[in-house]
């Protein structure tokens, strides 16, 4: 039987890239946002890839309207397999700078919207004690940065909330599972429809990785899911282990750096921003998985590789080894 995946924010970025790679196992795939038109769009990539679509318009952060999309997925479909939260919203800018509702506005959705969805697929999950639940989470989640304060709250706030449940499910000896993929900087297009209060255009920190490099993740944590999280790319786990060993060095080297790093040298988008309401058309057509930062982006993570495939992979890295050990041996004779 095919497998049942609800996905939050579906309509672009990573979840839209998630949507297609679940088609191509001819799953059926419930398309959960609150833009029409983009899940229109990603509906039609769904059907044209193998699998079964279900358009479902629904803003995460209203715990109804959640319920009311799972309710609809188990009706065409049957039982939830596995359930995906990934919908976001949230504004750059200095934490001064934020006004109150749209701080509460970024972490309703960002963060309640994930509760919401926990929640939504946990109370068809429990009875039948199986399914599995994949947050698409964010190195951010751990080591913060400067003018993300909303948004690095909220994947904190996911990490904290997403191990007190893993807990209590290991109590409880169910056979739910929940785990976490953390991601690195990606090319989806936040970066043109966030709301943004900077001097110039948004940019993801180089190492940049394409959607399908998460999307891929993704689909791994699910069918593994008994791992507590996973972290995606090289940078990840950098970024994550300089926090534990010199968390100081690094807010030091952050204040410095983390300003304009996060900065194109041009101007601001102009459109409307996600925030409050759907961007999912542009005069140009439709938002898809990706961004506007296509020429500086990678397809591949080494690292997701690996941690995908770890035997394989330490097996490569030893025989690199060994490799350039003999060549090192050769030069010195």
């Amino acid at each position: 039987m095919p497998q049942t995946v609800v996905i939050t924010g579906a309509s672009a970025g990573i979840g839209r890239a998630t949507a297609r790679e679940f088609a191509k196992r001819g799953a059926n795939v419930v398309l959960v946002a609150r833009g029409r038109a983009g899940l229109e769009s990603a509906a039609e990539d769904v059907e044209s890839l193998g699998g079964r679509p279900l358009v479902q318009v629904a803003d995460v952060s209203d715990a109804a309207q959640v319920e009311a999309a799972a309710d609809a997925a188990e009706q065409r479909f049957g039982p939830i397999d596995v359930w995906v939260n990934c919908a976001f919203s949230t504004v750059f800018a200095p934490f001064d700078e934020i006004t109150a509702e749209e701080f509460d506005r970024a972490t309703r959705v960002t963060y309640l919207g994930f509760v919401n969805g926990t929640r939504a697929a946990l109370e068809r999950m429990l009875p039948r004690d199986r399914g599995t639940i994949v947050q698409v989470g964010s190195a951010l989640g751990e080591r913060s940065v400067p003018l993300q304060s909303a948004y690095c709250g909220a994947k904190h706030a996911i990490n904290g909330f997403t191990s007190s449940l893993r807990i209590e499910l290991l109590h409880r000896k169910s056979k739910v599972h929940v785990t976490i993929a953390q991601m690195p900087a990606l090319n989806t297009p936040q970066f043109s429809w966030v709301s943004s209060k900077l001097p110039q255009h948004p940019q993801p920190v180089a190492p940049i990785y394409q959607p399908e490099v998460a999307a891929r993740a993704v689909l791994h944590a699910a069918d593994r899911p008994r791992r507590k999280q996973y972290y995606i790319g090289a940078s990840t786990v950098a970024t994550l282990w300089g926090n534990r060993l010199v968390p100081a060095v690094l807010d030091r080297y952050l204040a410095r750096t983390g300003i304009d790093s996060q900065q194109t040298d041009q101007r601001p988008p102009t459109g409307r921003s996600n925030l409050f309401e759907p961007v999912d058309r542009t005069e140009d057509g439709l938002h898809g998985a990706h961004g506007v930062f296509d020429d500086r982006s990678h397809g591949r993570s080494w690292q997701a590789a690996v941690s995908r495939h770890p035997v394989a992979g330490l097996s490569a890295l030893a025989s690199v080894a060994a490799a350039t050990a003999w060549l090192g041996r050769r030069a010195r004779r």
